[in-house]
């Protein structure tokens, strides 16, 4: 898969095909919640109630059906992985408490923990809702190299739109059924012709089903489930949303509310993050966590789940009593989703250790020798900034503006927008991080995804050119937390939860759809 195989893909439209095809993604992207509130810089909206359609692609994008199969396959693996991290206090701990030297973030994240490990957790259930990030990647070097999947990172926290993945998916389906039926020519030559050199039929098999709403808030309903019988009175069950305010990606977030209530009878309810010690209390005794709606605030809900799509960003924590409610939640006997030892779990440091070659961390936590090589093959080549010997040698590369060109230098935090590219790497590791903090980042080859061509709708308008795009793959995994020093835990629920495909323009760094870097996609899959 290189990248002039598909240079014919996707086809040039003239400006009436265009304009058909852009009316047809408008309409059911608005007409089915692939949405998001427009930004503040392009319209105002005091009230919050605008919606435009999410970026997406005008065309679905050629995938390698054996890359696809590998990423959907291994992200059980991936989920006992992460579990196991997350159950490991002590493994753990070890790689935070030498950020936390560095990392005021992480520090008082880990502060949350032992403060309220101290009293004892009144929750011995977690929950994840996790997606594994990957790229294709191609060796240059090598002649006619075989496509690898190769992950870019793994979210344990806020893992976002599996609502509307799962709609972009069907999207593009409607896309190609509707114009089969009244545009026959036009479908056949945007999806058999051979001229593309993709294969010469592509049928419905190649635009596989994505059931990341479903798989999701399944997952949200299983832990509620498992969280019982009230402990407080005869309350109301509900799940809690933790969210960001504004939200320019509530439609995400609602398809899977929405899902919960339909399929599970499960209410669930939405709290900004500054509002956590307004709204809530916790009951005296059981520590059950209840829920004061603002609009009727004599009403107290018990919560069965804090669904975290917020508190993720240090820039979050900026009110005097931020961190006093982060504890407040963790003391609480509501399953947190992800408790704060597994949002720590997804610091890019735990992935740098984890990829080191010959290391036995992998071993320590998937027993099978099998499935810890199809994870280890995953992995890039990932460095540490620190004093050791890989540390010292890694410096080496990230102050050399030469050798700094095939590397990503990143931070511990989530939510895109955070990391520092190529030859940015070097005046920015000699003029803006002091040594001593260096070892907070990791230094990551760059992978090498093949381009494509594709066009994105983003605010009414189309950008076309060379793109490249990033498959997520979501997962579920519900477990329980070891009660004694000498425990391992167990899981009870471990399931992959569907995928997401961000495509975006090759010249961009980044990949965040709300942020405005990429688009939604979704996968056509090929044979390689």
């Amino acid at each position: 898969m290189t990248s002039s195989i598909y240079s014919d893909y996707p086809p040039q439209l003239t400006p009436e095909q265009q304009k058909c095809l852009v009316a047809t993604l408008t309409d059911w992207s608005i007409a089915h919640g692939l949405a998001v509130r427009p930004s503040p810089a392009l319209v105002s909206d005091p009230l919050g109630v605008l919606a435009t359609t999410a970026p997406v692609t005008l065309f679905p994008s050629p995938f390698p059906k054996r890359c696809f199969e590998e990423a959907l396959g291994i992200q059980t693996a991936y989920n006992e992985l992460y579990s196991g991290i997350a159950r490991d206090e002590e493994w753990l701990g070890k790689i935070v408490e030498e950020l936390a030297e560095v990392d005021d973030f992480i520090a008082k994240l880990w502060d949350t923990h032992l403060a309220v490990k101290r009293e004892c957790y009144a929750q011995d259930l977690s929950l994840g809702l996790f997606r594994s990030d990957y790229m294709i990647h191609i060796d240059h070097a090598t002649p006619n190299s075989n496509p690898e999947l190769k992950q870019v990172e793994f979210n344990t926290i806020a893992s976002s739109f599996g609502g509307l993945s799962t709609q972009v998916s069907a999207l593009h389906r409607h896309v190609k059924s509707t114009l089969q039926g009244s545009h026959a020519n036009f479908t056949r030559y945007l999806f058999h012709n051979p001229a593309y050199r993709l294969p010469p039929i592509i049928n419905q098999h190649s635009f596989p089903q994505n059931p990341s709403i479903s798989r999701l808030a399944a997952g949200l309903a299983a832990a509620a489930i498992s969280y019982g019988s009230p402990k407080s009175s005869s309350l109301e069950l509900a799940v809690l949303f933790l969210v960001q305010d504004p939200e320019r990606n509530v439609f995400d977030q609602r398809h899977l509310e929405y899902q919960l209530e339909s399929e599970h009878g499960i209410r669930a309810y939405r709290l900004p993050f500054h509002r956590i010690l307004t709204d809530t209390a916790l009951a005296p005794e059981t520590r059950a966590l209840l829920y004061h709606p603002p609009e009727a605030p004599s009403t107290a809900i018990e919560i069965t789940i804090i669904y975290f799509r917020a508190g993720y960003a240090p820039s979050e924590y900026t009110h005097p009593d931020a961190w006093l409610a982060r504890l407040h939640l963790e003391r609480s006997a509501a399953i947190k989703c992800p408790s704060v030892l597994t949002h720590l779990a997804g610091v890019k440091k735990v992935q740098q250790v984890l990829a080191t070659p010959g290391s036995p961390h992998l071993s320590r936590f998937l027993r099978d020798p099998a499935v810890a090589q199809r994870v280890q093959g995953t992995f890039t080549n990932i460095y540490p900034l620190d004093e050791s010997e890989a540390g010292l040698g890694a410096q080496k590369l990230a102050l050399d503006p030469e050798t700094a060109k095939g590397f990503v230098l990143k931070p511990q935090r989530e939510g895109g927008g955070n990391n520092i590219y190529r030859t940015a790497i070097t005046p920015y590791l000699r003029d803006k991080v002091p040594k001593e903090r260096w070892k907070s980042y990791i230094l990551m080859e760059l992978i090498n995804p093949p381009s494509l061509n594709n066009s994105i709708l983003r605010n009414g308008k189309i950008e076309s050119g060379s793109v490249i795009g990033e498959l997520g793959v979501f997962g579920v995994c519900l477990w329980r937390n070891p009660k004694g020093k000498d425990g391992s835990g167990e899981i009870l629920k471990n399931e992959e939860a569907g995928y997401l495909l961000r495509t975006k323009g090759r010249e961009s760094e980044e990949g965040g759809v709300a942020a405005g870097f990429g688009s939604m996609d979704s996968v056509v899959l090929v044979d390689m």
